[in-house]
């Protein structure tokens, strides 16, 4: 058992639930040489856990961030050709297993959101505390920045974002004083859409719930790299590139995120067996079965050393035979 969460690896990033992910993934890497597809590589936390723990382990990890991806194989680096990295979104997972993984994967780990390296770096957009461009691409080398989607949507559309991306209560007066706003001057920088945000938010609203542009930030960042649009296409794939017996984990960190993994997971391993029939037939047994009853969540100990890990809603599901989970 891993116990160690890897002190040289906190300064870059602390991986959250790791214990308890290596914990869920086990029984199913016990091969003589287990592979394991990391969608949401970041800074390769995860990845060096499971390599140390698992010696005959090869990961390949995916992630949209060319610069995560240069620092991931820096880290990773003393494990030869036990890693691989690939530039790509997560959702197609599918293809990248029957590229890399001979079809199948005994293992998929998703720990989804944003990364402590793009929330530190302000240059990248994702921060309400640090002054910088308001980018927020997780992949910059493709696709509109927030400062281009707030320049170009409308005052209906922006509303929509807000709402729907992270149920901002006063997402209509954000969304009208962004646009009246950008009558004079572009908004271009963090600090201009954090005070923005601020001033449009009644001071009573102000005083609990933390920085009140959060919400409109975590909207925002969701919009421009359609996250929600791509995990729910990826939860499926993911689930179809698994070999039997092997499992799926997915870290969320929002109930939006959680809701569809639920969602999926949910409908995999109920039975679709007829009402009226006396006996469950195979045909109608359900592909997966969940491994942990509801979302784990973090101790109060990790959540004092890692205040990322507050929200972590843990979910795991086996599969149990060829089944071919559809996107819905």
């Amino acid at each position: 058992m891993h116990t160690d969460i890897k002190a040289a690896g906190n300064a870059l990033h602390m991986p959250v639930l790791v214990n308890e992910c290596i914990t869920a993934l086990s029984p199913s890497l016990q091969g003589q040489s287990p592979v394991m597809i990391d969608c949401t590589l970041g800074l390769g936390g995860h990845t060096e856990a499971f390599l140390d723990t698992f010696p005959h382990l090869n990961v390949v990890g995916i992630d949209r961030d060319e610069q995560a991806i240069m620092k991931a194989r820096e880290r990773l680096a003393s494990f030869g050709g036990r890693f691989r990295a690939v530039h790509a979104t997560y959702d197609y997972v599918g293809d990248i297993a029957r590229e890399y993984c001979g079809g199948q994967a005994d293992v998929i780990l998703m720990d989804l959101g944003v990364s402590s390296m793009q929330i530190d770096e302000p240059e990248r957009g994702f921060s309400y505390v640090h002054d910088g461009p308001l980018d927020m691409r997780m992949d910059t080398s493709t696709g509109v920045t927030a400062a281009q989607l707030l320049a170009e949507e409308s005052e209906d559309s922006l509303a929509a974002i807000l709402r729907d991306n992270s149920g901002e209560r006063f997402a209509r007066r954000i969304a009208h004083g962004i646009v009246e706003r950008r009558k004079n001057e572009p908004i271009e920088t963090t600090g201009q859409l954090a005070q923005l945000v601020k001033d449009c938010i009644p001071a009573p609203a102000r005083r609990s719930g933390g920085n009140p542009a959060k919400r409109t930030f975590q909207a925002l960042r969701i919009a421009v790299n359609q996250e929600l649009s791509v995990l729910r296409k990826a939860v499926p794939e993911a689930m179809n590139a698994l070999r039997v017996g092997g499992r799926l984990a997915v870290e969320s960190y929002q109930s939006l995120e959680d809701k569809i993994v639920k969602k999926y997971f949910t409908q995999a391993s109920s039975s679709h067996t007829p009402l009226g029939l006396p006996v469950e037939l195979e045909e109608y047994s359900p592909g997966f079965r969940l491994v942990t009853r509801g979302a784990m969540k973090a101790h109060d100990e990790e959540k004092v050393h890692n205040n990322r890990s507050a929200s972590v809603r843990l979910r795991v599901i086996e599969k149990l035979k060829d089944q071919e989970v559809e996107y819905v």
